[in-house]
């Protein structure tokens, strides 16, 4: 996992964080119909012959095989099921089901031959800010890029709704100093919008407010800051 951004181990277990996927580079015909964000790179070598057994993938080629797009309602059970370890070693924190489903719209997935391999969350906070939440990738796919696939995606979104510094609280210092964040102290905000983000029920919230009532969470994360 890489990160609620919350992570801890290597760098694509979780932020509330995680990078890491494979399986055969889609049809030509395909990746041209399908939107250029849907792919973490075009497909730029002909498919093998139809009798030909498919190359193995390896750690350059994996996220060229990956298809990140939004989440939908029917991702959730794979959603937990990516964040379920990583919350037994409270490297991120687990929510009830509910939680996901009214958060679902902030996810996007990685997904590969069909298996989601891969997910990530950007929440907005405020105007101009926005936290990485939840990325976490398959445990057997670390490593491998997929987790820089997300994020970046994620960046990209935060961008497109008018975000322009992103925020994280992870473990995983290094797999997020890579894509530009920087360890920060104190608050983010003016006291003027830290009033204003009391008033939220949102846990997460609690903990990029750093109150007293989460600290169990957040022991040990480090808070870090990407200007867009």
């Amino acid at each position: 996992m890489i990160g609620n951004a919350r992570a801890s181990g290597a760098p694509c277990r979780a932020a509330r964080y995680h990078p890491c996927g494979g399986g055969p580079p889609p049809c030509p015909d395909a990746a041209a119909r399908a939107s250029p964000r849907d792919y973490a790179a075009a497909v730029t070598s002909e498919p093998p012959p139809p009798t030909a057994s498919p190359a193995p993938a390896t750690g350059d080629d994996l996220p060229d095989r990956v298809l990140v797009r939004p989440a939908r309602t029917a991702d959730v059970r794979a959603i937990r099921a990516l964040v379920s370890p990583l919350a037994e070693t409270r490297v991120l924190l687990q929510k009830e089901a509910v939680g996901y489903y009214e958060t679902v719209g902030d996810f996007v997935v990685a997904e590969r031959d069909g298996v989601v391999v891969g997910c990530g969350a950007l929440h907005v906070l405020w105007e101009d800010l926005g936290e990485v939440r939840t990325l976490a990738v398959e445990a057997a796919l670390e490593n491998r890029g997929i987790g820089s696939v997300i994020l970046e995606r994620l960046v990209t979104r935060a961008r497109d709704l008018g975000v322009s510094r992103l925020f994280c609280l992870t473990f995983e210092t290094a797999f997020f100093a890579r894509h530009g964040f920087e360890p920060i102290e104190g608050q983010a905000v003016e006291p003027d919008v830290y009033a204003e983000l009391l008033r939220s029920y949102d846990e997460g919230v609690a903990e990029f407010l750093d109150l007293e009532r989460v600290k169990p969470n957040t022991l040990g994360n480090t808070r870090m800051l990407r200007r867009l």
